[in-house]
C-alpha cells in the first residue's frame, strides 16, 4: 500500500425534523439550517421540507471524521430542539405524518423539476441516507473502482439498515428505504464499467431519453462524485449511531485504497452475476444483519455478518495500512452482539407496539455512541 497517501474520507448525512410532541415528520427544516450555517455547519436542504442535510469535510483519520460527526448530530439535534423540533437519525420515519397529502418539496428549481418529473416518487416517502465519499486521483479510476466497490454493496446496505418501522407498522423490511429507493429509475447498483468513457455513454443515454434529469439524478449506490474528485458510496440508510458512520467511512475506504492498489497492478474487478446481485439485494433489504445474505460472487447464502468479516479480510491490508483494524474489528463485535439500527428498532416496537416511542429512542440515539444507545432501547 506504500504507493498511495491515505485518502481524506468525508460524510454526507440526510435526517428527518420531527415534531417534539408528536415525532411526525414536520416542515421546519428553513429556521434549523439557517441557524445551523450560522454555527458553521454545512447544513442544506433536502428534496422535501422534512428534511435536512449535513456534509462533513474531508478528512483523514477516520478518529477526526467519528468526532466530527458525534458533534455535528448533537449541535443540531442542539438547534432543533431550541426550535422545538427533534433531529433523528432514520432511513424513513416511523411515525406518519399528520397530513396524508403530498410531502412539500423543498424550494429550488431542480427540487421543483424532479417533482414534476418524478410524481409520487419525489412526494410520497421521505428517505435519508448516509454517503461516504473517499478521495480518487481523476474519473477513470473512479468508475474502475466502482466495480471493484460493486459487490460489496449489499453487505454495506445490511450493516446499516436502519429503517423497518414505517407510518406505524412494521415493513418486514430492515431497510425499508432501500426498497422505496429502489423505484427510483436510476437507483440501485451500477453496471459493470469498462471505462470512462462507457460511463459517460450511459449517463448521456439516460439524459436523453429522460430517464434522469442530470448527471445529479444519478442515483446508483456507487458512482463517481460529480463536485469532487472521489468515489460516492451511497448505498446505505444513515446510520443509527455515530460509530456506524465511522464504520462504514472505514470499510468504504479499506475498499477503495485495495480497488486501487488492485487498478495500479493491472488487475480489474471480477464480474458479479445480475442474478446474484439481485439476490443478495434482496436479502439484505429484508433481512439486514440478521439470518442469512447472499455471496455475490457464488450465490450461495452466507450468514449476513460473515459475509461483512470476509470483506474486512479482502481490505486488511489497507485497513493496517490507516490504522483502521482495531477500530472496524471492535466495531463489528459490538455489532453482533448489540444489533445495527434496524435491530434495535424492532426490539422497541416489539416491546411497545408504538411507532412513536421507536422515534422518540431512535432520536436519542442519533447523539449517542452504541453503549448509551442500547440502553435507550431498553428504557
Amino acid at each position: 500500500m506504500t504507493n498511495f497517501a491515505l485518502p481524506t474520507v468525508g460524510v454526507e448525512e440526510e435526517y428527518f425534523i420531527i415534531d417534539a410532541g408528536t415525532m411526525q415528520p414536520t416542515a421546519t427544516r428553513g429556521a434549523v439550517i439557517a441557524h445551523a450555517r450560522s454555527m458553521g455547519i454545512d447544513a442544506v436542504s433536502e428534496l422535501t421540507q422534512v428534511q435536512v442535510e449535513t456534509n462533513s469535510p474531508p478528512l483523514q483519520h477516520l478518529r477526526d471524521l467519528r468526532e466530527y460527526v458525534i458533534s455535528t448530530r448533537t449541535v443540531l439535534s442542539a438547534i432543533a430542539v431550541s426550535h422545538g423540533v427533534r433531529l433523528l437519525a432514520t432511513g424513513v420515519s416511523p411515525v406518519p405524518r399528520a397530513d396524508s397529502g403530498a410531502l412539500p418539496v423543498s424550494d429550488g428549481d431542480r427540487y421543483r423539476r424532479l417533482a414534476r418529473t418524478y410524481g409520487a416518487l419525489a412526494d410520497s416517502v421521505a428517505t435519508c441516507g448516509g454517503h461516504i465519499h473517499v478521495e480518487v486521483p481523476n474519473k477513470a479510476t473512479a468508475v474502475q473502482v466502482c466495480n471493484f466497490v460493486r459487490p460489496w454493496l449489499p453487505a454495506l446496505l445490511a450493516m446499516t439498515s436502519n429503517s423497518p418501522i414505517h407510518d406505524g407498522v412494521d415493513t418486514g423490511h430492515a431497510t425499508w428505504r432501500s426498497t422505496v429507493w429502489g423505484r427510483w429509475p436510476s437507483a440501485g447498483p451500477p453496471p459493470y464499467l469498462h471505462s470512462a468513457d462507457h460511463y459517460d455513454d450511459l449517463v448521456a443515454s439516460m439524459i436523453h431519453t429522460g430517464v434522469i434529469l442530470d448527471e445529479a439524478s444519478l442515483y446508483w449506490d456507487v458512482r463517481p462524485s460529480i463536485h469532487q474528485p472521489t468515489i460516492e458510496v451511497r448505498v446505505g440508510d444513515v446510520p443509527a449511531v455515530a460509530d456506524e458512520v465511522a464504520l462504514s467511512a472505514a470499510l468504504v475506504r479499506g475498499l477503495v485504497v485495495t480497488a486501487m492498489r488492485s487498478i495500479e497492478n493491472g488487475e480489474y474487478a471480477p464480474f458479479v452475476e445480475d442474478r446474484h446481485m439481485t439476490a443478495a439485494y434482496h436479502r439484505a433489504r429484508v433481512y439486514g444483519l440478521t439470518g442469512d445474505g447472499v455471496d455475490p460472487f457464488t450465490g450461495k447464502l452466507v450468514p449476513a455478518l460473515s459475509l461483512l468479516r470476509s470483506l474486512v479480510r479482502c481490505i486488511k491490508p489497507a485497513l493496517t495500512a490507516s490504522g483502521d483494524t482495531r477500530y472496524v474489528e471492535t466495531c463489528l463485535e459490538r455489532l453482533q452482539h448489540l444489533g445495527n439500527g434496524a435491530q434495535r428498532q424492532r426490539e422497541v416496537f416489539a416491546r411497545t407496539g408504538d411507532a412513536a416511542e421507536v422515534a422518540t429512542v431512535a432520536a436519542r440515539c442519533t447523539t449517542s455512541d452504541w453503549s448509551a444507545s442500547v440502553a435507550h432501547a431498553a428504557t
